[in-house]
């Protein structure tokens, strides 16, 4: 099995919905995003999949998020969106086109992360 693993960030606003603390009112991040894929099938050149390609539809998603307010953003209307959602977001969105995405983890501060992945 091969595992590759690339690294992204954006920086955006949100607030938590249904919470009753600081994170109730908006507040910003500086994301990072890990995004991990698994296989076993190597292309001609021995690649699991291009870095070059992983990191590019990785940051076509992030686009949609870097320096926006998530909560405004018709994806997420109506929803919390929390890390945990945001990592399941990011997942969903990488792996309609690699499917060889296995895990997806979003860091909110340097020691705090939330990590997505189906078994």
């Amino acid at each position: 099995m091969h595992e590759l693993k690339v690294e992204s960030s954006f920086s955006a606003a949100h607030h938590l919905l249904n919470y009753n603390g600081e994170c109730e009112n908006q507040h910003g991040h500086n994301w990072k995003v890990e995004v991990y894929a698994k296989g076993t099938l190597l292309d001609k050149s021995n690649l699991l999949i291009d870095f070059k390609v992983l990191k590019r539809e990785l940051n076509m998603v992030l686009d949609i998020l870097d320096h926006k307010d998530i909560n405004t953003l018709p994806d997420f209307e109506g929803i919390s969106p929390s890390s945990e959602i945001l990592s399941k977001y990011i997942y969903e969105k990488l792996k309609l086109k690699i499917p060889q995405i296995s895990k997806v983890s979003v860091w909110e501060t340097e020691k705090a992360c939330a990590s997505y992945y189906e078994e």
